[in-house]
């Protein structure tokens, strides 16, 4: 347990700066953790800090020094971990992809989340039992759908590295467990897989009843870290009900 002038359990999420790790920022500090924002825009971390007492930390989670000094920001002692940094670039077929977006996409989900954790890990066990590793995967990880291809890759490695993990510490007192949602319709996810094009990113939702948004994905992310020690919620699929697959969406208009 954290001791000293701030004695609230440590969280900390990368990706805090919008969308779903911004919401699950804001609900874990709601529930008394000492939240620990990272992401890469400073100026938004700094005011999302700010507006819940916790603190800010710029990283990007493929730079080693910068994931080093969220570490050092996070403290010897961290009960949850959200790994959120990530995000889907291009909607190419393979045949013709950009090898450069996939080479970004693999880097920040893959190998972000790979950096992150093991920076992290000595913290979490030291939790002694509440330790908890959330990674937010997608549906991606678990089904392919055309025009997916470097996105499902590097959700399919996000979905494997979580099991082997979990594997792999079965007898440490750290939690590892994985969210995989489906449509979410956050401010930036669609914009920045189309480079900012507005008018692509309103088609992914138009017509859907009800997608997902932010806040629900990070109700589930805090109930699994929040669940006592001995329970593990290995996977979490999360889907709005209008999809029933990534390529298989009721849409009304």
């Amino acid at each position: 347990m954290t001791t000293g002038p701030d004695a609230r359990r440590t969280a900390v999420v990368t990706g805090a700066s919008s969308g779903i790790g911004a919401a699950t920022a804001r609900l874990l500090a709601a529930q008394g953790f000492r939240v620990v924002c990272a992401a890469r825009r400073a100026d938004r971390v700094a005011a999302l800090a700010a507006d819940i007492d916790g603190v800010a930390v710029p990283c990007d989670v493929t730079d080693d020094g910068q994931v080093a000094a969220l570490a050092e920001a996070a403290g010897p002692v961290v009960s949850v971990l959200v790994n959120n940094a990530g995000g889907a670039l291009g909607l190419e077929p393979v045949a013709e992809a950009d090898v450069d977006l996939w080479q970004r996409m693999f880097d920040t989900n893959v190998l972000g989340t790979l950096k992150v954790t093991k920076a992290l890990l000595p913290a979490l066990v030291a939790a002694g039992g509440p330790g908890i590793i959330v990674n937010v995967g997608s549906i991606a990880g678990l089904l392919a759908y055309e025009g997916g291809g470097g996105y499902t890759v590097a959700k399919h490695g996000v979905h494997v590295m979580t099991e082997t993990l979990r594997l792999e510490l079965f007898d440490q007192p750290v939690r590892v467990t994985e969210i995989a949602p489906g449509m979410v319709h956050t401010d930036e996810f669609a914009l920045t897989r189309f480079g900012g094009d507005r008018q692509k990113a309103d088609t992914v939702y138009a017509g859907v009843p009800g997608p997902l948004v932010a806040d629900d994905v990070a109700e589930a992310i805090v109930w699994m870290a929040t669940r006592p020690a001995h329970v593990n919620v290995d996977l979490l699929v999360l889907k709005p009900r209008a999809q029933a697959a990534p390529h298989k969406v009721h849409r009304t208009s």
